[in-house]
């Protein structure tokens, strides 16, 4: 409660000082942007406040619901004017299809302010890098050797391992009976599982690097909505010479390159065994020391990309699991039907595996539809470069794309009793029969990892994450919780969606130990 009026605090703060601000420096600094021409208007836009426009919601404790219902009522293709900034707010399915169809390579760029050489949105990283010969041979390199399938099954054994502590580690508090906060658990889990992956056993298991890593993780979310604000005003304020939160950003970027560098000086000092399993440090690498590779990276580039692999594995999938494990234990005969098929397919005498996943279509069901209903990431931020035409509309350069995937994802047109949770819709989902066109088009109802040259190219290790994670808490465990039903308010940490009272339970042993 006290964080939550923090946070309320915290916005109310910013709104004044940022009206005060602008009600200053308006007529100093802001130019009158062309926005419309001739024969072509802007597309629809709400009531606005006098010169900080719709700022309102932007500041909104719910910012995804603000503008989910403001869509609701003006429609699915909005203008916002936040400042000086111009904004299309999308929010359905065929909105979202014809924008990413038709202006795909418009929207490539996420319009995001590189903070100097930060590690944490820095002009190193893929965050903020252009739609450019960097960002496309990150993108392939990760999708043909970091996190191809062949390298996410040979780095099964090194999951299986984390997993198995995982298991041990619930056992043991239940064997205590003592509650657990189940997002503080999974994170442990994630955070271990892509450290091992990024950076390799030896790493996490000496000197408490995963750990470290992790508060990093926590540091750099509680940043990231202060980073969007600095990004929103950074047009402005940089006219005067001020960079709004540069130090802490700086900051948390020290941490990370104290951490790194000294991993990344073990990892050239130690010969490698023929038998060692690579990481993607190691790749990176024999990259870096590669004088004929496609682009030439640097240590910075190594680090950037580490940094962000982790912000974007371990919090997004741990909220994602939080999710899902509280609508999981509201549904008892979800939760039945869930263990039903986990003890057909896996027995009771071992743990489930990553390659029983295959053969648990409901577990996956159960996993997709909680991630369509609480998607880590609610809001989907590109730009567009050149001014087009949507519609008939007109859109200027420079205007901030925003799709609330939250709202696309339970929008009424796209999805039947879209605020309930029912994991049945999505067995039969990707089966649907129909003409290759209308295919893609109702791809875009489910937007849980982005869309388009920008979607994320980590959601095949994201759904394994949350399926083996959910899969060991199903089957090898039962869960006491306070009262009849588990509370489902929504708050945003940051910009990531995340439940306003942490999930307590307390783990009953059901099968095992194995």
């Amino acid at each position: 409660m006290e964080a939550m009026m923090s946070v309320d605090f915290q916005n109310c703060f910013i709104m004044i000082l940022l009206c005060i601000f602008s009600l200053l420096c308006y007529s100093f600094f802001f130019k009158k942007s062309k926005i419309s021409r001739r024969g072509h208007d802007l597309p629809p836009s709400p009531p606005c406040l006098p010169i900080v426009g719709h700022l309102h919601l932007l500041l909104s404790t719910l910012t995804h619901k603000s503008l989910q219902k403001i869509s609701s009522k003006y429609g699915p293709l909005l203008h916002l004017r936040f400042l000086n900034v111009n904004i299309i707010l999308v929010s359905s399915a065929s909105m979202a299809y014809k924008i990413f169809k038709d202006h795909d390579l418009n929207i490539s760029n996420r319009g995001v302010s590189a903070t100097g050489e930060s590690l944490v949105s820095g002009s190193s990283g893929f965050l903020c890098a252009p739609y450019g010969d960097y960002l496309k041979f990150m993108k392939k390199l990760a999708v043909t050797k970091l996190l191809r399938p062949q390298a996410l099954e040979q780095a099964q054994g090194v999951r299986a391992v984390e997993l198995e502590r995982f298991y041990e580690n619930l056992l043991e508090k239940a064997k205590k009976k003592e509650s657990v906060e189940i997002g503080v658990e999974v994170m442990k889990l994630t955070n271990n599982m892509i450290f091992r992956l990024s950076m390799g056993r030896r790493y996490s298991e000496e000197s408490g690097n995963a750990e470290r890593f992790m508060e990093l993780t926590r540091k750099t979310f509680n940043l990231t909505k202060k980073i969007f604000y600095a990004n929103m005003l950074s047009g402005t304020l940089g006219k005067l010479g001020i960079s709004l939160f540069r130090k802490e950003i700086m900051g948390v970027s020290r941490e990370y390159d104290h951490l790194l560098e000294r991993i990344l000086v073990e990892h050239e000092e130690t010969p490698e065994e023929e038998d060692q399993d690579k990481d993607m440090m190691d790749f990176l690498l024999e990259v870096c020391r590669d004088e004929k590779a496609e682009y030439k990276i640097t240590r910075n580039h190594i680090k950037s990309f580490l940094v962000e692999v982790s912000n974007g594995g371990t919090d997004p999938s741990t909220r994602a699991t939080e999710w899902t494990m509280a609508e999981i234990l509201n549904n008892h005969k979800i939760l039945e039907k869930m263990r039903q098929e986990i003890d057909t397919v896996v027995g009771n005498a071992r743990l489930i595996q990553e390659s029983d996943l295959p053969n648990l279509p409901y577990l996956q069901a159960v996993v997709k539809e909680g991630l369509r209903m609480y998607p880590p990431i609610p809001l989907v931020f590109r730009e567009f470069q050149e001014s087009c035409e949507i519609k008939s509309f007109y859109v200027p350069e420079e205007t901030v794309l925003v799709v609330n995937a939250y709202g696309v994802m339970r929008d009424p047109d796209s999805w039947e009793d879209p605020d309930e949770f029912k994991p049945e819709r999505f067995l039969d989902y990707s089966s649907r029969s129909g003409q290759e066109e209308q295919m893609r088009e109702q791809g875009m109802k489910y937007l849980p990892f982005g869309a388009g040259r920008r979607g994320c190219v980590g959601s095949n290790l994201a759904y394994i994450l949350q399926g083996t994670a959910i899969g060991t808490m199903v089957q090898c465990f039962d869960w006491r919780v306070k009262g009849d039903k588990i509370n489902m308010e929504e708050t945003l940490e940051g910009l990531i969606l995340t439940m306003a009272t942490p999930l307590k339970c307390t783990p009953v042993p059901r099968l095992g130990p194995f």
